[in-house]
């Protein structure tokens, strides 16, 4: 049964804005497996250090037209020189957040990707390791039930921050694995808790 915006019942972190609705309800929370994604939305997840994630969300698009579509081996591959003056166009690009260190450090995850690959570490088992493989499935009654950081999400932090990576703390490295669904913390009574 269809049932009215007033009665859909969703986690509260989401608001009232409409495409903030639309990524609690369609993405955050749902398994992701693919490498790629999962570097991508670990470097957007980077970017929104200090600040709200609807700023970032806001900005998703800018940020692949600006970075190959955060292919991870594309950006590697782009070195010396050529990679300072990227750096230096990336800082008058209006549609990402213009921080040196922000963008530098997509790079640097990039790098880090490429290291664990030459590891022969494939990324996304080398990520859900630290959950055991599967989701983790919380059953927070109220926003505040919902943790900033766990012994896995600073184990995933330690272990990247190893492997090159920066802007990957606990915390941050807490948000990723929910919205990328190796943690469940859609509240008891959202809608959406048990959508695949």
């Amino acid at each position: 049964m269809d049932r009215s915006k007033s009665q859909i019942n969703r986690c509260p972190w989401c608001g009232n804005a409409e495409d903030y609705q639309e990524y609690h309800d369609k993405v955050w929370g749902k398994p992701v497996y693919n490498s790629h994604e999962l570097f991508a939305k670990l470097c957007l997840d980077g970017q929104q250090a200090g600040l709200s994630w609807i700023t970032i969300l806001r900005k998703q698009a800018g940020y692949e037209q600006a970075f190959l579509n955060l292919n991870p081996e594309a950006l590697s591959d782009i070195k010396g020189d050529k990679r300072l003056r990227f750096i230096e166009t990336q800082m008058q690009n209006k549609d990402i957040v213009r921080n040196r260190l922000k963008i530098e450090s997509i790079f640097r995850n990039a790098d880090g990707y490429m290291s664990l690959v030459d590891q022969e570490k494939d990324f996304s088992e080398f990520l859900w390791s630290f959950v055991g493989g599967e989701p983790i499935i919380n059953s927070p009654e109220k926003f505040t039930d919902v943790p900033t950081s766990t012994t896995e999400s600073e184990a995933m932090s330690k272990a990247l921050k190893k492997a090159g990576f920066n802007f990957v703390g606990p915390t941050i490295v807490y948000a990723f694995m929910q919205a990328v669904g190796m943690v469940n913390d859609h509240l008891v009574d959202c809608d959406f808790r048990n959508v695949k």
